[in-house]
C-alpha cells in the first residue's frame, strides 16, 4: 500500500494550477501535525497489517511544512504499518533559496526523494508561470537535493506560448546536463477555474495549438529517449530502476490511502470490498471534521467491478508497459473478452493505438498522444 499526504497551502497561487492549493497567511504546524497523525490512525484501522511500500507529501508546497510535522507523520505511519525494505518517501519542493534551505531537514526527518518544481529554466517563462525562483535558484536546488537525497526528480512545463523547439530542446539540454535519473515534463493545459483560464477566455494570450504541441511532444520523446530516460509514463521519464514507486502504485492501480484536504484514496478491505474515497477540499473544513469527528473524509462509496476495471485500464494505459490482462481479469472477475468489447480493440489495434501482446494491453506511443480520445472509445 501506498500513502499520500496531501499539505495544502502555498505561498501565492500559479496561474495555471487547478490543485487543492490555498494561500494562508498563518499557520498553526502543531495544529496540522495532530490532525494528520489522526488520520494516519484512523486509516490504519480500515486497512491494518499492510506493508508501506511509499509515502509521498504532496501539495500545495510540502516544502513550506515545519520539518517536524513530516517526521511526526513519518513516525506515525511507521506505527501503524511495516515499512517495506526500499520504501521510498517523497517531499515535493519549490527552488526557492528558502525552501531548498531546509532539504537537509526533511532528509533528516525521513525523506529519502525530493520532487522539486522547476517548471522552466527560462527567466522570462518562470514569471510568466507566477514562480517565485529564479533559474539560477532552481539549478542550484537541484545541484543541492542531489547532494543530500539519493534520488531526486524535477518538473518542467513545455508547450508554452511562443515556444519553439529549438527553444525546448535547448532548455531540455540544460536539464540533462545535471544527469537526472528522473524528470516529469508536462504539456502546459488550461484548466478550467484557472487565472490562465480566464486569461485565455479575456483573449490576453494564445495557447500553441495542436500541431505544435504534438511536435513538441515528439521530440522531447526523442531527446529523452536519446539520454537514457526514456518515457515510462506520458509525462514521467526515468533511468531503469528509477522510476517513481509512488505513482507506479496508482498507475498500476494498486492500493493507496490519501490523508489531508482533498485527497483521495483507493483501498482493498479485509472484506474484499474495494472503496474509493475522498477528503474534504477546504482545509479548515477538514480540520474541522478531523477535530470534531475523528474523519476527514467527504466522500465514502463501494467500487463495483466494472468501475475497478475501468479504473484500472484508464490508469494502466498511461504507462509504456500497459496493463497485465490477468489483473483485469481478477478485478473484473471474468474473462478479458467479457470485460473489453472485442470489436473495439480490434478497432484501436487495427488502427495503431492499442496492441495485445503477451498478456498485456498496451496503448501504443500514438496512443498514448491522445489517451483520452483512446480511453473514450474503448470504454464507451
Amino acid at each position: 500500500m501506498a500513502l499520500y499526504v496531501h499539505w495544502p497551502f502555498c505561498k501565492s497561487k500559479c496561474p495555471y494550477c487547478d490543485f487543492n492549493s490555498h494561500v494562508r497567511d498563518s499557520v498553526d504546524h502543531g495544529a496540522w501535525a495532530a490532525a494528520l497523525t489522526a488520520e494516519v490512525a484512523r486509516v490504519a484501522a480500515l486497512a491494518p497489517g499492510r506493508v508501506l511500500t511509499s509515502i509521498f507529501f504532496g501539495g500545495g508546497t510540502p516544502s513550506l511544512m515545519d520539518p517536524a510535522t513530516v517526521a511526526a507523520v513519518i513516525a506515525a505511519a511507521a506505527r501503524a504499518w511495516r515499512f517495506a525494505a526500499d520504501i521510498e518517501i517523497t517531499l515535493e519542493a519549490n527552488p526557492t533559496s528558502v525552501e531548498a534551505g531546509r532539504l537537509g531537514d526533511f532528509r533528516a526527518a525521513g525523506v529519502n526523494r525530493a520532487s522539486l518544481g522547476v517548471q522552466s529554466l527560462a527567466e522570462g517563462d518562470l514569471r510568466f508561470l507566477g514562480r517565485q525562483h529564479s533559474a539560477a535558484e532552481a539549478l542550484q536546488a537541484v545541484a543541492t537535493a542531489r547532494a543530500i537525497f539519493p534520488r531526486v526528480s524535477f518538473d518542467l512545463i513545455y508547450a508554452r506560448p511562443g515556444q519553439t523547439p529549438a527553444r525546448w530542446g535547448e532548455e531540455l539540454r540544460r536539464a540533462l546536463d545535471f544527469g537526472p535519473d528522473h524528470l516529469s515534463l508536462y504539456q502546459l493545459t488550461i484548466e478550467e477555474g484557472t487565472a490562465f483560464h480566464a486569461a485565455v477566455r479575456r483573449g490576453d494570450w494564445a495557447p500553441l495549438d495542436e500541431e505544435a504541441q504534438a511536435a513538441l511532444f515528439e521530440q522531447t520523446q526523442a531527446l529523452l529517449n536519446d539520454a537514457g530516460l526514456p518515457a515510462y509514463e506520458i509525462s514521467n521519464h526515468a533511468r531503469p530502476g528509477n522510476e517513481s514507486r509512488h505513482n507506479l502504485t496508482y498507475w498500476r492501480y494498486g492500493d493507496y490511502a490519501g490523508i489531508g484536504p482533498g485527497a483521495h484514496g483507493r483501498l482493498t478491505l479485509d472484506d474484499g470490498r474495494a472503496i474509493a474515497t475522498s477528503a474534504w477540499r477546504k482545509p479548515e473544513t477538514w480540520a474541522d471534521h478531523v477535530r470534531e469527528t475523528g474523519d476527514g473524509t467527504e466522500f465514502r462509496h463501494d467500487l463495483d467491478t466494472a468501475a475497478r476495471v475501468d479504473e484500472a485500464v484508464m490508469m494502466g494505459l498511461r504507462l509504456t508497459e500497459g496493463v497485465p490482462v490477468d489483473r483485469l481479469e481478477r478485478l473484473g472477475n471474468a474473462p478479458f473478452a467479457r470485460l473489453i468489447a472485442p470489436a473495439r480493440l480490434e478497432r484501436l489495434a487495427a488502427g495503431g493505438f492499442l496492441t495485445l501482446a503477451d498478456g498485456r494491453l498496451s496503448a501504443t506511443a500514438a496512443g498514448r498522444a491522445v489517451l483520452n480520445t483512446l480511453l473514450g472509445e474503448l470504454l464507451a
